[in-house]
Order: structure tokens, then C-alpha cells, then sequence
């Protein structure tokens, strides 16, 4: 579906390309066909990068759906080919495509699921607690195979999540690796047992309570 789109409406935009601002109008909503996208806020002076979008995720389409100006920004941070739709277009998409219709439900009920994950993680002051609770929240919908679950993300889109540097990440993600907790691919991440990841959690809340005492 995205090959066809972009023969139609794609268009090409180099690293370093503003697509648009918190607070502007919301004209088009964008299909990536390759290359990635952040999408962030500005929070106390500072950026907040709220996700980092690859191949075939869309943003953009709230706009259009409550006619509000934007509620974030979003720049380009990888060379990137993307459909961009405008509005008239959208609406015609929406009432004629009921596939279109349906993805975009499903990502819309996504998208309300990580943020109930971020919110969480704003409540956790440990770092390691904070991974393991995302890897755990994010097995619930994860792939269920013969070794465990596996989950298509990686250490950057988790350090998004947490709001953790990636370095450190990286670092306590090696951690879970050596106690065979998990496995990382260039894929994704396996974790091998949910009831052993959650044993450990237990394990670090524990410790935490009674070094506080």
C-alpha cells in the first residue's frame, strides 16, 4: 500500500528537516516509506523526544481528525522517503479504505498504550526498574515463540520510552543480557521468561526498600 502511495504523494527530505512545530496548523499527516522520524515537545527549555518513527508508522493524523493545531513537532533525523496526505485526501482515504481506517484505530489504541507506559516510567526513579517495567509492559502485546517473547524495538526506542540517555541503556540492557534474562538481536529483544524478568523487579523494589530503612 505504501509503494502505490508514494508513487502518488511521496516526497523526499534530508536529515535535519523540520516537518512542522508544536502549535502549527495540521494540514497533512505522513506515511514513512524509509528513513526515521522524531517526534518531540519542548518541555521547560528543554526537548523531549515522545517517539522515534521508522518504516510504515504515520503521525500527524490527529490533526486532521480534531482540527487542533499540532501537539508536538516532528523532525527528520535519518533521510527519509514520505507520503505526505493532505486533509481532502485523508477524508477520501478514511471513508473509501475502511483497511486505512482500521490501522489507523489500532495505532491510534497503540499509541495510548505507550503513553500509559511513559507515565508509568515518570513515577520510577530507578533506571533499571524503569527498563524492566517497559520490556514487561511491552511483552503483553510481544511475540510468543518457542524461546519467550520476542519484541520488535531496540535500545534506542526504549530509551525514548524511558526517557534514559541510550548509553545508559545500552549498559543496563548488558546487564539483563549477562544474567540471561534476555537476548538482543538486530531485530529486536527476546526475553526468555516474563516470570523470571518480573521475579527480578521484585527482587530490585525489595532491595530498594530495605536500603531505604
Amino acid at each position: 500500500m505504501e509503494e502505490e502511495l508514494f508513487k502518488r504523494f511521496g516526497k523526499v527530505f534530508p536529515r535535519g528537516t523540520m516537518l512542522f512545530r508544536e502549535g502549527d496548523t495540521g494540514d497533512d499527516m505522513y506515511i514513512i516509506d524509509s528513513g526515521k522520524v522524531k517526534i518531540f515537545k519542548e518541555i521547560g527549555g528543554m526537548e523531549k523526544v515522545l517517539a522515534l518513527l521508522g518504516q510504515s508508522d504515520f503521525f500527524g493524523e490527529m490533526s486532521l481528525l480534531n482540527k487542533k493545531p499540532r501537539s508536538a513537532g516532528a523532525e527528520v533525523v535519518e533521510d527519509a522517503k514520505i507520503v505526505v496526505i493532505n486533509s481532502s485526501t485523508f477524508d477520501t482515504m478514511m471513508r473509501n479504505n475502511a483497511e486505512i481506517a482500521i490501522r489507523i484505530i489500532r495505532t491510534l489504541a497503540k499509541r495510548l498504550e505507550d503513553a500509559d507506559v511513559q507515565i508509568t516510567n515518570l513515577m520510577i526513579k530507578d533506571s533499571n526498574q524503569r527498563i524492566i517495567v517497559t520490556l514487561l509492559k511491552l511483552a503483553e502485546s510481544g511475540m510468543v515463540i518457542e524461546d519467550g517473547r520476542f519484541l520488535k524495538t531496540d535500545a534506542e526506542k526504549i530509551a525514548v520510552t524511558t526517557g534514559l540517555e541510550k548509553g545508559k541503556v545500552h549498559e543496563l540492557m548488558d546487564k539483563l543480557v549477562t544474567s540471561r534474562l534476555i537476548e538482543t538481536t538486530d531485530n529486536g529483544i527476546l526475553i526468555r521468561s516474563t516470570d523470571n524478568l518480573k521475579k527480578y523487579l521484585d527482587y530490585l523494589v525489595m532491595k530498594e526498600q530495605f536500603e531505604g530503612m
